[in-house]
């Protein structure tokens, strides 16, 4: 009986020395249920055509209509086709200079030139979306901008940056690189802090010189966390965000930087046609969450590395 009362005594001390960590823990739960799974409620405009005066449970089911109106639009397609040529084109660009710069910044022996590399680089992240977009623009105005100055000063005609659809892509995706490669690179460099001394030193005294020992020990060493960040980076592929092309877009530049989000934007808000809107919104998540599983599933058979 004694035995069993220390037992209940042990295990109720056991509990309320872990109700600090179960508070922690509540908070980004609540958060999510309350920020994320209950507006899912909403995807049910996406069948409707809603009407504010009837209410979600007063208006005309749709069905498919939506989706299919989305899909065959001219258009719509025109949106698809854009934000699959911008996603690609970002996955591309900025997926492999986290890992350079990561490897980069790990080979630097001098301390103090490795902590400016690294403040400079994560630097660019912390500024906001807005006044990023406000900087590119102040300095590649058509007329006063220093670049533009610059180039006439060369000799050269000035550049419409923002109003040339040829430049919008890349100017979108470079300045996305320059601003996230530093603090995308830091998941890296932790991982890459993890490396086995062992390893590198018996890769030394093998006669590997520092590109052999980066290739077959840095890198395989680092490869189930590129893995997982390649799966998260396939799967936002559609997930184009509006602030940065909305700011970045206009008459000139709109047949290339039209993309679901800002198209969601404006049919949703605008135009205030909830049902097409809340559809678009809807095949972008969709075909996001196909790509993560598809992706997921051919890491796991080639690398054995994947998220489940």
């Amino acid at each position: 009986m004694a035995k069993n009362s220390a037992t209940i005594s042990k295990s109720n001390k056991i509990k309320s020395a872990n109700w600090q960590f179960w508070v922690i823990i509540a908070v980004p739960i609540i958060y999510a249920i309350i920020f994320a799974y209950i507006p899912m409620a909403g995807i049910v405009l996406a069948f409707q055509d809603f009407s504010i005066r009837k209410g979600i449970f007063g208006s005309e089911w749709v069905g498919l209509r939506y989706f299919k109106q989305f899909l065959t639009s001219t258009s719509s397609v025109l949106v698809i086709k854009n934000t699959l040529i911008l996603g690609i084109y970002s996955f591309l660009a900025s997926f492999p200079v986290p890992i350079l710069l990561a490897i980069g910044i790990n080979e630097m022996r001098a301390k103090r030139y490795k902590k400016a590399v690294q403040m400079v680089t994560y630097a660019p992240y912390f500024i906001s979306i807005v006044v990023l977009v406000g900087m590119m623009m102040q300095m590649m105005d058509l007329r006063s901008g220093i670049i533009n100055v610059f180039i006439q000063k060369l000799g050269f005609s000035p550049i419409n940056f923002f109003g040339d659809p040829k430049i919008f892509r890349h100017l979108y995706v470079w300045s996305g690189v320059w601003q996230s490669a530093g603090y995308a690179s830091i998941i890296y460099l932790a991982a890459l802090s993890g490396v086995s001394k062992e390893l590198q030193e018996a890769a030394i005294v093998d006669g590997a010189n520092r590109v052999k020992r980066i290739l077959h020990v840095d890198i395989p060493a680092i490869l189930p966390t590129i893995i997982i960040m390649l799966i998260f980076n396939c799967a936002s592929i559609v997930s184009i965000g509006l602030d940065k092309v909305f700011l970045m877009q206009n008459s000139l530049n709109a047949s290339v930087s039209e993309v679901i989000s800002t198209f969601v934007y404006k049919v949703g808000v605008v135009n205030s046609n909830i049902g097409f809107s809340t559809a678009a919104g809807l095949f972008q998540s969709v075909v996001s969450f196909v790509l993560l599983v598809i992706v997921n599933r051919v890491c796991k058979k080639i690398t054995e590395n994947s998220l489940w």
